[in-house]
């Protein structure tokens, strides 16, 4: 099978590294003498035509909707490659949390303090955002109803700004997108405390479509195991130390959490 002449790629994730998205694509570009088309995605993944019509080429996305997909496509997708971020927490690792936030001034210092309170998350297929939660609820013997409100936000950087106003009082978020926000905004780490991070799980992957044909994707992945000049410094900017090769399989585990919750028929609702 011959290479394409241009690869459609989509992401998933938070819209806050999308420049970082875009340099790998313009990475490819330069390794393959090819067109790239990046689109930052405003649907779930399991509801985009692009993914079932098996449009898109490659994708940046969340592990639970990639397993989930998986599971009724199992033939369409091939996990690539995930970064390994730079900070001592991930241990060189292609891991990463769901770091619970509160309001810096706020008395709640341990999760217990939590009961009653008012948890606002990105969306439901997130599992940063609700699926490492629930099942933290689940494992931790606490009812559904835990939580006196519970609200949606649309997106982890929304989630974050609700937290800082007090609009809500806690939120779970992507270490990494926190990281990266405090980054960008050095001002709200006087907003916000960490109270307790969950997880650690499979970094979210680049997937590349079968139809590609293995020869190439092969390359692609040779290719982003193996950075150019340019691309390693948005990693570096990104505080990314490289990209590290991973399977589906890598991904079940986020799989058996969220399986977890249907087998006890629970969901995060308000007291």
């Amino acid at each position: 099978m011959s290479r394409p002449q241009s690869l459609k790629l989509l992401s998933y994730l938070a819209p806050n590294m999308f420049w970082f998205y875009e340099a790998v694509g313009a990475y490819l570009e330069r390794v393959f003498a090819l067109e790239t088309q990046i689109v930052q995605s405003v649907v779930d993944p399991l509801c985009d035509r692009a993914m079932l019509d098996d449009e898109l080429d490659m994708a940046f996305i969340c592990g639970l909707p990639l397993i989930r997909y998986h599971r009724f496509a199992p033939t369409q997708l091939e996990a690539l490659v995930a970064p390994v971020m730079q900070a001592s927490r991930y241990l060189e690792r292609p891991i990463y949390f769901a770091d619970a936030i509160v309001n810096a001034a706020s008395d709640i210092q341990t999760f217990d303090d939590l009961a009653g309170k008012t948890f606002c998350y990105n969306d439901k297929g997130s599992n940063s955002g609700y699926n490492l939660l629930r099942y933290r609820l689940i494992q931790g013997g606490y009812p559904s109803n835990f939580f006196g409100k519970v609200i949606p936000s649309g997106f982890h950087q929304r989630s974050i700004e609700w937290v800082v106003d007090r609009l809500a009082e806690c939120s779970v978020i992507d270490s990494t997108v926190l990281e990266q926000e405090l980054r960008n905004s050095p001002q709200l780490s006087q907003h916000l405390r960490i109270i307790e991070s969950l997880g650690p799980c499979a970094m979210p992957p680049i997937v590349a479509a079968k139809r590609l044909g293995t020869t190439f994707i092969d390359e692609l992945k040779f290719a982003l195991l193996n950075p150019d000049l340019e691309l390693r410094s948005a990693m570096e900017r990104a505080q990314i130390i490289g990209y590290a090769a991973v399977g589906l399989e890598d991904y079940f585990p986020i799989g058996r959490m969220y399986d977890a919750a249907f087998e006890v028929d629970f969901e995060i609702g308000e007291s």
